[in-house]
């Protein structure tokens, strides 16, 4: 349904915090897939629903040719946030892509060269078997980011494919965590 501004309404699904609602994360889905069809597969490998005490969780369904406000998500939806933060928000808690890349001549690359402050950090995952999205084109991407002044993290998981593994979204939650903290964690600080 289309707005008054012209803009596209996005069907989206949200998971709740369990606790008080203090930051919200936004995780995209790759071509072919939605928000809800994410969300499931998500509950699949953990066997439970990904949940934070204070994290409200938003998983957008795309139209098939619009692009949005992305913190981080896989395949294409990783490059998609990339571009978006490096090129035109830097001010994000930070960047995640999994099983994602950029291209060898991506304006990413420009924008950084160009651009002056600090751009949010990197975290990227990416599974060592993965036959769609190669691995080394995932660390191609991760050094060149790194080369650019992003403070980058990269896992690679052993026999993992173009898909999501528990370790690597529990690894996920962890660093959400760190760049999201909750009331508890920052009075520990």
């Amino acid at each position: 349904m289309a707005s008054v501004s012209g803009s596209v309404r996005l069907q989206r699904c949200i998971v709740s915090p369990a606790g008080r609602h203090s930051a919200s994360l936004i995780f995209l889905h790759g071509s072919g897939d939605s928000g809800q069809g994410l969300r499931k597969w998500i509950q699949q490998v953990l066997n439970q629903e990904l949940t934070f005490q204070h994290i409200k969780i938003i998983y957008p369904t795309a139209p098939p040719s619009e692009f949005f406000l992305p913190l981080g998500g896989f395949s294409m939806g990783g490059c998609m946030a990339m571009h978006l933060a490096y090129r035109n928000h830097q001010d994000v808690a930070g960047v995640f892509a999994l099983s994602s890349f950029l291209n060898k001549t991506s304006a990413v690359y420009q924008a950084l060269r160009d651009g002056d402050g600090v751009p949010p950090e990197l975290f990227q995952c990416h599974g060592a078997a993965d036959e769609l999205v190669l691995h080394s084109w995932g660390e191609e991407t991760n050094s060149m980011l790194r080369s650019l002044g992003v403070s980058t993290k990269f896992h690679s998981f052993p026999g993992v494919y173009h898909e999501l593994s528990r370790a690597e979204l529990e690894n996920l939650k962890s660093w959400i965590l760190t760049k999201l903290p909750g009331e508890v964690e920052r009075q520990r600080e």
